[in-house]
């Protein structure tokens, strides 16, 4: 699990730059995560970029968004150019809004980009990259008024996500609650105490606002926690079971089984490209 350290004032990491700049980690060729979002500009090269067990193929000119928490690497890239831009959700000027965006994007992580697209998508890049380099007076306010252009002008990218906007009030706290409550194991009353509403009110919003209930999203979440630490960790399955909220690795399997149609252990040998737990305290992604 990687972690952006490099601060702005007040603490609100964010850091811009080509593949260079960004160190050797923004190539790594074994699976990782972050504690922050990642957009990448592919500009140049060969290979493939994976992100939670699907294949993209480098074919640049392209638009790549990982969100917090996702497993990604590349494979056999070669000549790989670019740019990227890395912030934690805090820098963000849009708030829920910009998050939204993000979680759009993150449905279609992986866009080609035309000739006029890509000429724009170059443009704030550098901007982005020169801004956070000199850092000059007000220079945070100028990074995230260019991030929330780059991240709107993405979502009208032909291929992107054409969804409406995300639901508020109970259902969207919910659903940024959902991620974490499926790592930590929290139950649909434990969440709807979190939020101060009843389960019954809680299960009404959130199926009004998805067509789902919190129990399945609940879930759905745990299970995708799961397939990460089994894809991109050296954790026995006991250890991932407890990580996703499992007293008994019996019940956590059969679980397992019934949601993904395989055991923990054969999905981990159809998926083995596990690397060791690291701590990272560099910019790079």
């Amino acid at each position: 699990m990687h972690r952006l350290e490099l601060s702005l004032p007040g603490q609100v990491p964010f850091a811009a730059g080509g593949f260079d700049a960004m160190g050797p980690m923004s190539r790594a060729a074994f699976p990782h995560r972050h504690t922050f979002y990642e957009i990448v500009h592919v500009v140049g090269g060969s290979g493939v970029h994976v992100l939670d067990l699907e294949r993209y193929e480098v074919r640049p000119p392209q638009l790549g968004v990982i969100l917090p928490g996702q497993v990604h690497h590349w494979e056999g890239v070669r000549g790989l150019e670019g740019s990227l831009v890395l912030f934690t959700p805090e820098f963000l000027v849009g708030g829920g809004g910009d998050e939204g965006l993000l979680r759009r994007l993150g449905e279609r992580p992986w866009v080609g980009l035309d000739g006029a697209a890509h000429e724009r998508t170059s443009s704030l890049m550098a901007e982005l990259a020169e801004e956070y380099r000199c850092g000059a007076d007000g220079f945070a306010g100028v990074l995230r008024s260019l991030l929330h252009v780059l991240l709107v002008r993405a979502a009208r990218l032909p291929g992107a996500p054409a969804r409406p906007a995300p639901p508020q009030g109970v259902a969207g706290e919910f659903l940024r609650l959902a991620g974490w409550a499926g790592v930590g194991g929290l139950s649909v009353r434990e969440c709807a105490v979190r939020l101060g509403v009843s389960p019954g009110h809680l299960a009404e919003a959130v199926r009004a606002a998805t067509g789902r209930t919190p129990a399945a999203l609940l879930r759905e979440a745990r299970t995708r926690e799961a397939q990460r630490l089994l894809f991109s960790t050296e954790l026995s399955v006991r250890q991932v079971a407890a990580r996703v909220g499992f007293a008994d690795p019996a019940y956590f399997c059969r679980f397992f089984r019934r949601e993904t149609g395989r055991s923990p252990g054969d999905f981990r040998k159809h998926h083995d490209l596990r690397g060791p737990s690291i701590e990272d305290g560099s910019p790079a992604a």
